[in-house]
């Protein structure tokens, strides 16, 4: 019985097919050849025979050096993950009440923000009496969505939890 098959390269034991085309380790094509022949060509050079293309007909190996072409797929993959963009989330706190001159500052640091292409997330808290007046918040967070539409799109629309207003912004 074969073992499972997983995705990636399949090597030398777990060729299953009579003939294969054969790509020595200098890029050379060899030809097409049984498969025992293959491999022993290719522990004579000591490398393993890597099967890369199992769709083409005969299916096509390369003579690898396994611990090298591991070592390289694991070095791209963390040049990848390292030089990825993560998205953060920053938060904006606000009140209802909030006067213009603190109004600018907090917008600058929204725009600031969605500039750098994180998202943001505006926060409304209302104390005491406030909560009777929770127009005057949704009229605030409108407004925050007003300015800002040239720049960043709102992800999660204004909603209420408890004492809190809460709006997402994200970049265009």
């Amino acid at each position: 019985m074969a073992p499972p098959v997983k995705s990636g390269p399949r090597f030398d034991n777990m060729i299953n097919v009579p003939k294969v085309r054969v790509i020595d380790d200098e890029g050379e094509n060899l030809g097409v050849m049984f498969t025992r022949e293959a491999i022993e060509q290719a522990n004579e050079k000591g490398l393993n025979l890597v099967e890369v293309s199992p769709n083409a007909d005969p299916p096509v190996c390369k003579f690898l050096d396994v611990g090298k072409f591991r070592y390289e797929a694991q070095k791209k993959a963390n040049l990848a993950r390292k030089t990825q963009k993560t998205q953060d989330i920053k938060e904006v706190k606000m009140r209802p009440n909030i006067d213009t001159h603190d109004y600018d500052v907090k917008m600058r640091n929204v725009t600031k923000f969605i500039d750098n292409g994180d998202k943001v997330k505006i926060t409304l808290r209302f104390r005491g009496r406030e909560m009777a007046h929770q127009h005057l918040g949704m009229d605030l967070l409108k407004k925050v969505q007003d300015d800002v539409a040239e720049i960043a799109k709102v992800e999660a629309f204004p909603r209420l939890e408890g004492r809190q207003m809460l709006m997402v912004l994200s970049p265009k």
